[in-house]
């Protein structure tokens, strides 16, 4: 028999809609407009919006990409999802749901479901094209006065080799073969030492320092970075080149509704009793817990990063 590939999370979750609906069987009714009844469980009805969901889930397929009923991905879902609601009416057979234990992790899992529903009701209705629009537009009036740097780089261990990296370029070696021979930063010595193009607020601040109005053809270093002793060469300066709207769209909308997570969440609080008892204190969180992750407050365009070994 094929082994099943359930995680106990969703197993969960499964458990909690099932005792939701009660034991006399599922709706008949589709629960999304046009969805379609793709197999029964015992009594209950499995839909087409029943598989994508946990496609979605598992980071098989994006919230608005489409998965083909007749694809063989939506049936190896489909089967996952027939495994977790059998053995979901096997454990409420055993009576495994009436445990305390049990009780609490379905209601931790339905408040949890409960909680992304309300963000998908209050903060995304709140995310229009004319809001994407308007950060986009200001984004682009400060890439419109902002400077890209390309430049390579030769990471030392020493002072005294990044001495003798500079001896070696002053007599007219070729950078990209210094660095493709001496440097110690494997993410760029095999290109040469090709940081690509970033703006200089990107970087780390001894490289922005050391790069600050140094211009096009320029060799920059020794200076002292975290991995070793940095050499640069500046290869061009360039105004920035932004993003299109299409290109910086999700960046934008993982910050519309980080903000708005935040902002519905600190309305919460304001308006609820939380107590945190002794022993619990710890350091003050500096953001929303539930809040998604985003790595920046405002859409930039993408820039190479400079390589752990030289940050």
């Amino acid at each position: 028999m094929r082994p099943s590939r359930v995680l106990f999370p969703l197993l969960m979750a499964l458990a909690l809609t099932v005792t939701a609906c009660g034991r006399g069987g599922g709706s008949e009714r589709p629960p999304e407009p046009g969805d379609r009844a793709v197999a029964r469980v015992l009594d209950e009805t499995i839909w087409a919006s029943d598989v994508k969901r946990e496609a979605v889930a598992q980071g098989l397929v994006g919230e608005g990409e489409p998965l083909d009923v007749s694809s063989a991905l939506f049936r190896r879902v489909l089967d996952e999802v027939i495994d977790q609601k059998l053995l979901a009416r096997e454990a409420e057979r055993r009576g495994l749901d009436n445990s305390p234990l049990a009780q609490r992790r379905l209601a931790a899992t339905r408040e949890r479901i409960l909680g992304d529903m309300l963000v998908e009701t209050v903060v995304n209705d709140k995310i229009s094209d004319q809001a994407v629009e308007a950060i986009y537009r200001g984004q682009l009036d400060l890439a419109r006065t902002s400077e890209e740097v390309r430049t390579r780089l030769i990471l030392s261990r020493t002072r005294a080799e990044a001495d003798a990296v500079v001896g070696i370029l002053g007599q007219g070696a070729a950078f990209e073969a210094v660095a493709m021979e001496r440097s110690i930063d494997e993410a760029t010595r095999f290109s040469g030492g090709d940081l690509g193009y970033s703006t200089l607020d990107v970087m780390p601040e001894a490289y922005r320092n050391a790069l600050r109005d140094r211009p096009a053809g320029s060799t920059v270093g020794p200076f002292q970075t975290e991995g070793g002793w940095a050499v640069l060469r500046v290869e061009d300066r360039r105004r920035e080149t932004p993003p299109t709207l299409e290109q910086a769209r999700p960046q934008i909308v993982r910050y519309l509704t980080y903000e708005g997570v935040r902002q519905l969440l600190e309305d919460l609080r304001r308006k609820s009793e939380v107590e945190i008892l002794p022993g619990a204190e710890g350091a003050p969180s500096q953001e929303p817990a539930s809040a998604p992750t985003v790595p920046q407050p405002a859409p930039a365009a993408p820039a190479t990063p400079v390589p752990a070994k030289a940050r």
